[in-house]
């Protein structure tokens, strides 16, 4: 990939792009739709435990758990799936058409998963249909991350990129919170049985109305600049041939950071939570409340991240933030084990950190890595392949070793394992990407 950074100067600047007020309008678009698609795929996470016993009853310890967070890694699994069907399409129909589709199916999935009966209702069939269920929204997730990054990097101007990906991971973080506010005040309000039995399922039936305000806004859009010069390009037939092996260094780096960043963002959004709860042997309420304040935290580091980004470029940052995670990884579980509640934030801002700065990377480097006329499938594939093989599982693997060994500290070791071979594939193939033109290609 690296023959295509020297493009001249002035190609940069060719593709016209939105003025500011069209800007406002994309970004709220695809914030809000953004926001949406994160906040029903999270909010699984935060009520895993209510949702295992609902679906999963058995009287073996951890038996309940470990099944809800292996539904909730099938989420993951499903999205390469995603990738192959909405990645091509976004390439093919536009970048706008794909950001439809996704708001659309992820909220129906979604609103089906509250209003489905538990166990003890349709026995079997409620676990499958849950599954069926989580599938479906592991597509939408699949089309909707890598559709959205490219609409709002391929809309800003050339030296803005960065500061606009940090909008998708900003949202991203928003809806996590939002989500955790939500799990916070259901279990702090309601007691432990109204949580279990219906508490839990009123933020999946409510995020219908959430799908409805998206889809009306992300109608009205229009496709972005770079798209539209890519296909007048077709049409003229002067669309770049992209090599092989072009393709597979763009798929390798692509899924190193995507890696880093997906596993890092699991264990920060959902399994930190849940070891607080299970592990440490905090109360529901607290842990969710410590979570809470590092999102907080973690939601006001995005935009900084963006503009150093566009001023120091993309590959510091990343290095940085992959090295960080391996060093720091295991002294984050020390501090979390304590059960202090002044030593469990500081653990958990720290990550936030190093996660924010994965994030915004990711984003942006998934559009400045591949040829603009391939991008929404290159794209998409390397990112949802890295999430469901390493990413996605995480939470289920971190509880397996505390399962399996009982010791509290393990989980750090798988996420300071990928963080170090993630590192050393972006130190030895990842190019500075920051003033690559991205509408050639």
């Amino acid at each position: 990939m690296s023959e295509r950074l020297p493009q001249a100067a002035a190609s940069i600047d060719a593709v016209p792009h939105p003025d500011r007020a069209d800007l406002r309008r994309r970004a709220v678009a695809v914030g809000i739709g953004n926001f949406m698609e994160w906040f029903d795929f999270a909010i699984y996470g935060y009520f895993v435990v209510l949702i295992g016993r609902t679906f999963f009853p058995s009287a073996a310890p951890g038996v309940s758990l470990l099944s809800s967070l292996a539904v909730f890694a099938v989420g993951f699994l499903s999205r390469p799936l995603g990738a192959i069907v909405l990645g091509p399409l976004g390439d093919r129909v536009g970048r706008r058409a794909v950001l439809m589709i996704t708001v659309f199916g992820m909220g129906v999935a979604t609103t089906l998963i509250g209003l489905l009966p538990g166990y003890d209702t349709l026995g079997i069939a409620a676990p499958v249909l849950l599954i069926l269920l989580r599938f479906v929204q592991g597509m939408m997730v699949g089309g909707e991350w890598s559709a959205a990054c490219i609409y709002i990097v391929e809309s800003a101007p050339h030296g803005g990129r960065g500061t606009a990906a940090a909008l998708l991971t900003k949202t991203a973080a928003a809806a996590f919170l939002g989500g955790t506010f939500v799990a916070a005040v259901i279990s702090s309000v309601l007691s432990e049985h109204d949580a279990a039995s219906w508490g839990w399922r009123v933020p999946f039936v409510a995020s219908i109305l959430m799908t409805i305000v998206a889809l009306y806004i992300r109608r009205r859009l229009g496709d972005t600049p770079v798209y539209e010069a890519v296909q007048k390009r077709r049409e003229n037939n002067q669309v770049q041939p992209v090599s092989g092996a072009e393709k597979w260094r763009a798929f390798t780096v692509t899924f190193a950071y995507a890696a880093l960043f997906g596993v890092s963002l699991y264990y920060f959004i959902t399994y930190a939570n849940t070891h607080l709860t299970q592990t440490v042997g905090l109360p529901k309420s607290t842990s969710l409340w410590l979570c809470s304040a590092a999102l907080v935290f973690y939601t006001m580091l995005h935009t900084a991240v963006g503009r150093l980004s566009d001023r120091i470029g993309r590959r510091p940052l990343v290095l940085g933030a992959a090295w960080g995670l391996t060093l720091l990884g295991y002294p984050i579980f020390l501090l979390m084990n304590t059960g202090h509640p002044v030593a469990i934030l500081a653990a958990l801002c720290v990550l936030a950190v190093l996660v924010a700065i994965a994030g915004v990377m990711d984003v942006v480097l998934l559009v400045e890595m591949f040829p603009a006329s391939i991008r929404s499938t290159g794209a998409a594939i390397g990112q949802n392949v890295a999430v469901a093989v390493l990413a996605g599982p995480a939470p289920f693997i971190a509880a397996a070793l505390i399962q399996g060994t009982g010791n509290a500290n393990l989980p750090a070791a798988y996420l300071c394992g990928v963080s170090a071979l993630c590192g050393i594939v972006l130190w030895r193939m990842l190019p500075e990407t920051r003033d690559r033109d991205i509408a050639q290609g």
